[in-house]
């Protein structure tokens, strides 16, 4: 017994032990970085590589030709391009903060609220995970239209305020918080809201970071509100614009385009997550516990 208590669990400083977890770790890491790889390789490669049979890899002679064409098609279009990146930035910002407050405010409700009806709407909230964007494509074109949001820019913002597997997550995440602070709270003369923004909001900071992610990488890449929903070019989003050169004209130049542009949209998506990965490390670690 002396010597298991001797031994530390997790060592700060590398042991032998330890190696039996990097043999494992090790190649899941790489086999799941490839992708990323295969995604700036693509990019840097130049065009006759990018037709070469058998394909490779990693870019032989990388390039930044693909680029370079891109900037060009950027040049000739009649909308400034920085007028697509200013309505993805503020669309994709609107979106989370919005997104954030709605999801905390119903994840709330939901967790620590009694109410009627409150498990039937977590049931149709957990039913709508199963249904995918092309199932729900012409309610949601009903919807929008009759609501009025054809042609106005609010359409990229609030249709993707609903995000089930957000809510799911920070309900499941805020059922770990004890009931016991929120009547500490109370008792101290703390009313409802000061004990959402100041105890709930705090506690559940790693589910509401990762809703950010989710929000940031689904509003950032969406192109289906400048696609179907506006008709306006001034008022379309910087990924929408992006689709367009790699679709126009040479289909085969624009190959090396799609690339570059993938790559582009791409590290934005990269960047947040690792800033944030610790955050959804811990939601989904704790969002299925009881």
């Amino acid at each position: 017994m002396a010597s298991i208590q001797g031994k530390k669990m997790n060592p700060t400083r590398f042991h032998k032990s330890q190696l039996k977890f990097y043999a494992i770790l090790i190649p899941m890491a790489v086999v799941m970085g490839l992708p990323i790889i295969y995604i700036f390789s693509q990019a840097l490669k130049p065009l006759d590589e990018l037709f070469i049979y058998p394909p490779k890899f990693f870019a032989q002679k990388p390039s930044l030709d693909n680029f370079k064409k891109l900037i060009e098609s950027m040049m000739g279009s009649e909308v400034p391009i920085y007028r697509y990146f200013f309505n993805s930035i503020l669309s994709t910002l609107l979106t989370v903060i919005c997104t954030i407050f709605i999801t905390a405010f119903a994840g709330y409700a939901l967790s620590k609220k009694d109410f009627k009806l409150k498990n039937v709407i977590f049931e149709i909230n957990t039913a709508a995970l199963m249904f995918v964007g092309a199932a729900v494509k012409i309610p949601k074109y009903l919807v929008i239209y009759y609501s009025g949001l054809i042609d106005n820019f609010w359409v990229h913002i609030i249709p993707g305020l609903a995000m089930p597997v957000g809510l799911f997550l920070v309900k499941q995440f805020m059922d770990q918080i004890p009931d016991a602070l929120i009547e500490a709270a109370r008792i101290d003369g703390a009313k409802d809201f000061q004990i959402f923004m100041k105890v709930i909001m705090p506690l559940s900071k790693s589910s509401l970071a990762t809703v950010v992610i989710l929000t940031f990488q689904a509003a950032w890449n969406a192109i289906e509100a400048s696609e179907l929903y506006l008709n306006a070019d001034n008022m379309k989003t910087f990924a929408y614009y992006m689709t367009t050169l790699t679709t126009t004209g040479n289909d085969v130049v624009g190959i090396g385009q799609a690339a570059a542009a993938t790559l582009i949209m791409f590290i934005p998506n990269l960047v947040i997550f690792i800033f944030m990965q610790k955050n959804v490390m811990s939601t989904m670690a704790h969002s299925g516990i009881k």
